[in-house]
């Protein structure tokens, strides 16, 4: 009756919510979620972000219903999770090309790969890799998109470990730090979360405005260039 009970609870998971995620299947699920996010086109809904800095947070026993998480084996989970769903979804990207994104009839998820080749086109390999960790739809069909546009498989690993390390370490460390600092930090998960995701929106919010004010200086230039010649003529 108790494992029916279980059982029971484990199937009513809410898999958009990270806490209940973590409620229902502890550690390993945090690995099986950044997996299916960054290796499967259909989990490009789940919440990685959330899911990792709430996972650290509970790591220091903030939770008010008894849930703690420990550090060690959550940052092995985290990792692997992480790192070997991203060279997954690079060989299916590889080896079916763009024929799975096509089957996809989800406007977010065609989105995403637009922007996702976007970053590959506009920042190069190595920086475009590691930025679309920090995008949520944009780091589960990078991968593929890297693989069907022939990014080679030695560029794209390293820098993606490069930037699954910073990002599933980086955010379970955070929300460690944060609830081993803070007493009764889980009150504010919800908007604490939210200013998370907000923060590991910057570097390619650095990016693009880079990116931009590049631009304008380059027009700006062949303005000025332009009408040098023509005052010369």
């Amino acid at each position: 009756m108790t494992t029916a009970m279980h059982l029971s609870s484990q199937l009513a998971v809410n898999v958009l919510d990270a806490r209940s995620l973590l409620s229902a299947f502890g550690v390993l699920g945090v690995g099986v979620v950044l997996f299916a996010e960054t290796g499967l086109l259909i989990g490009f809904f789940l919440p990685g972000d959330s899911l990792l800095f709430t996972a650290g947070l509970l790591c220091t026993g903030a939770d008010d219903r008894g849930l703690k998480l420990s550090l060690g084996p959550l940052l092995v989970a985290a990792a692997v999770g992480a790192l070997a769903g991203a060279q997954c979804g690079y060989l299916l990207g590889r080896r079916a090309g763009g024929s799975l994104l096509a089957r996809s009839r989800s406007a977010r998820l065609h989105e995403g790969a637009k922007r996702a080749e976007e970053l590959l086109e506009r920042y190069g390999y190595a920086k475009a890799i590691v930025l679309a960790r920090f995008v949520p739809v944009v780091r589960t069909v990078l991968n593929p998109m890297a693989g069907a546009l022939r990014v080679p498989v030695r560029t794209f690993t390293v820098w993606q470990v490069a930037g699954g390390l910073v990002w599933s370490l980086g955010l379970t460390l955070a929300g460690y730090a944060l609830g081993s600092s803070v007493p009764n930090v889980d009150r504010y998960l919800l908007p604490i979360v939210a200013v998370i995701v907000a923060v590991s929106l910057i570097p390619v919010a650095s990016e693009v405005y880079r990116s931009h004010r590049a631009a304008k200086a380059k027009k700006t230039e062949a303005e000025a260039k332009a009408k040098t010649e023509e005052a010369r003529g």
